[in-house]
C-alpha cells in the first residue's frame, strides 16, 4: 500500500534530540525552542513566534489574547478543521460561518462583509491546502471595521502572498508542525504574533498566566500567577527535532514541489476531458506543495474513486466534513446553506504526497486514476 503519508527523518533529528536530552534542560523553552523562534523570525521576518503544543493550542491562545468572551462573534470558513472554530468556541463565541469560493476551499472574501455585525470580534482564515487567501480584500474589511485577523495557517509553512509570507499579514499567524505537515515535529505548533501590543502578553498565557519569561529575562524580582493562561510550551525534546527539519526546508520544499508539478502534469493532460477539477493557484500566492487533490463531480464518485484506488495499492482519503453541518452546530444553532463548502465535502479527494514518494509512485498513482475515469460511467 502506498500510504498517504509517511513522516520524515531529514537527517538530524535523533542527535539533536540526544543534544537536548544532554544539556539537562527538556522542558519548554531550551536551547532548540530558541533555536527554532531564531529561524522563523529571521527568515520570515516575524515580529514575534512562541512554539506551542499544536496549532490547536496557537488559535486558543490567539482567542485568549483578543479577549474573546461569551456572546462575541467570529467569522471563519466552514470548510476547515475543528480546530480552527473550537479555540473560539472555548471562549464562549458564536461561530459565523462563510462559504468558501466557487473556484477554491478558501473562504469567499465577498461574503465577509455581510456577516460583519456589532458582536463581530475577529475573522478566521485559513490558507487551505497552504494556498492563500484573498488577503488585500479581506485586510480592507477588516482595517474598515476595526477586526483583527487571524491566519489559520497551518498548511501554509513557506508560503508567500504577493511576496509576504503567510502568517505575517494578520494580527496572529498560527502554523502546525503535526507529522502530516510539509515540516514536522510529531505535534507541534507556532504563533505568530505581529502587533507588538500583543507581545508581552502572550508570554504571561503560554505561561500559565505567570511572568515567568519576564523572569527569566531578570526584569523582574520574582514571577507569579497575573494573567489567566495555560501549559502551552512543548518539550525541548519537540523543538530539536522541529529544528532539524527547519535546518532542510528548502530540501524538502523542493522535493514536494516535485511530486505536486508531476501530478498536475499528468493528470492535467488526460483528465482534460473528464470534468475533474485540478488545484487551482491564484497568481497572487506561491504553491507549498501542501497537497495534491482533485475534485470529483459527485460524491458517488468520489467514493468510487478511492475504492478502486484502495483496491490497487494507493492510500487516498476525502478532507473535511463542513462544520455548518456537524451535529455539534446543529445542534445549537440553525441550519445553514453553504453550498461551495459542501460541495467540497462531497467532492474532494487528497493523493499521497510525502517526501519519500517516488516518481515511480507518482506515476503507478497518475496511472491508477486515468484508468478509473476512462471506464467510470455516471
Amino acid at each position: 500500500m502506498i500510504p498517504f503519508n509517511k513522516p520524515y527523518i531529514s537527517g538530524r533529528e535523533l542527535f539533536y534530540i540526544s543534544q537536548a536530552v544532554g544539556a539537562g534542560k527538556i522542558s519548554g523553552d531550551g536551547m532548540f525552542t530558541q533555536k527554532c523562534h531564531k529561524f522563523f523570525e529571521d527568515r520570515y521576518g516575524f515580529k514575534k513566534v512562541l512554539l506551542t503544543t499544536s496549532c490547536t493550542d496557537a488559535l486558543e491562545m490567539a482567542a485568549i489574547l483578543l479577549d474573546i468572551k461569551d456572546g462575541d462573534e467570529i467569522i471563519a470558513p466552514s470548510y476547515t478543521f475543528v480546530s480552527t472554530v473550537n479555540a473560539f468556541s472555548l471562549r464562549g463565541a458564536k461561530i459565523i460561518f462563510a462559504d468558501s469560493s466557487i473556484c477554491h476551499p478558501n473562504i469567499d472574501p465577498q461574503q465577509i462583509e455581510n456577516l460583519i455585525t456589532p458582536k463581530t470580534k475577529a475573522i478566521v482564515v485559513v490558507h487551505y491546502a497552504g494556498v492563500a487567501c484573498d488577503m488585500d480584500t479581506i485586510m480592507a474589511i477588516a482595517k474598515q471595521k476595526n477586526i483583527p485577523v487571524v491566519e489559520d495557517a497551518a498548511q501554509a509553512i513557506d508560503n508567500y502572498y504577493k511576496g509576504q509570507p503567510l502568517g505575517s499579514i494578520g494580527t496572529f499567524g498560527t502554523f502546525s508542525f503535526h507529522e502530516t505537515k510539509n515540516i514536522i515535529s510529531g505535534e507541534g505548533g507556532l504563533l505568530v504574533i505581529n502587533d507588538e501590543r500583543y507581545i508581552h502578553r502572550a508570554e504571561i498565557i503560554r505561561e500559565k498566566g505567570t511572568n515567568r519569561s519576564s523572569f527569566f529575562r531578570g526584569e523582574v524580582a520574582k514571577y507569579g500567577w497575573v494573567d489567566i493562561g495555560s501549559s502551552f510550551l512543548p518539550s525541548d525534546i519537540i523543538a530539536a527535532y522541529l529544528y532539524a527539519q527547519l535546518e532542510n526546508i528548502d530540501a524538502i520544499q523542493a522535493r514536494r514541489k516535485a511530486i505536486w508539478q508531476r501530478y498536475y502534469k499528468t493528470l492535467s493532460r488526460v483528465l482534460a476531458d473528464e470534468n475533474i477539477t485540478l488545484p487551482k493557484i491564484p497568481d497572487f500566492t506561491t504553491n507549498n506543495a501542501h497537497m495534491f487533490y482533485l475534485i470529483c463531480s459527485s460524491l458517488e464518485q468520489r467514493t468510487m474513486l478511492i475504492q478502486h484506488l484502495k483496491e490497487r495499492g494507493v492510500h487516498a482519503v476525502f478532507h473535511y466534513l463542513s462544520l455548518h453541518s456537524s451535529d455539534y452546530y446543529k445542534k445549537n444553532c440553525k441550519d445553514l446553506v453553504l453550498p461551495n463548502s459542501d460541495h467540497y465535502t462531497d467532492t474532494l479527494v487528497r493523493l499521497p504526497l510525502f517526501y519519500e514518494l517516488t516518481d515511480e509512485q507518482v506515476d503507478y498513482i497518475c496511472e491508477q486514476i486515468v484508468v478509473f475515469f476512462k471506464s467510470y460511467v455516471c
